[in-house]
């Protein structure tokens, strides 16, 4: 059984920076793609940022290039999100997703889609004022 939890989410000014973790234990990892997803009140669910658990092969959604950096540390079963020139539309939200076969299909854009992970977080909310 897969287990992912989310930690790190707060509230910050517009400009300034968090970082998310995500814990992920159980199974096998060799095959898993980790997501970052984020949910603003109303709105879908939407794909942020993504991480290939055996390449490191990382994937963002436009508007947080530049600004969002996802990375893992194998060795302790963690995801990060650090976020950096936060703005207010980032507030949501997020959550972290694990895809057991997302590396199985390199190339294309799984990774965005959302009902492609088998596994999720509670999620973490961030809040971004003005």
């Amino acid at each position: 059984q897969v287990r992912v939890a989310e930690s790190g989410g707060g509230s910050v000014q517009a400009g300034g920076s968090l970082r998310v973790s995500c814990a992920a234990s159980g199974g096998t990892f060799t095959s898993y793609v980790i997501g970052w997803f984020r949910q603003a009140p109303g709105k879908e669910r939407d794909f942020v940022a993504a991480i290939s658990w055996s390449s490191g092969a990382t994937y963002y959604e436009d508007s947080v290039k530049g600004r969002f950096t996802i990375s893992s540390d194998s060795a302790k079963n963690m995801v990060y999100l650090q976020m950096n020139n936060l703005k207010p539309e980032d507030t949501a939200v997020y959550y972290c997703a694990v895809d057991r076969f997302g590396t199985l299909y390199t190339g294309s854009s799984r990774y965005r889609q959302k009902e492609k992970y088998d596994y999720w977080g509670q999620g973490t909310q961030v809040t971004v004022s003005s």
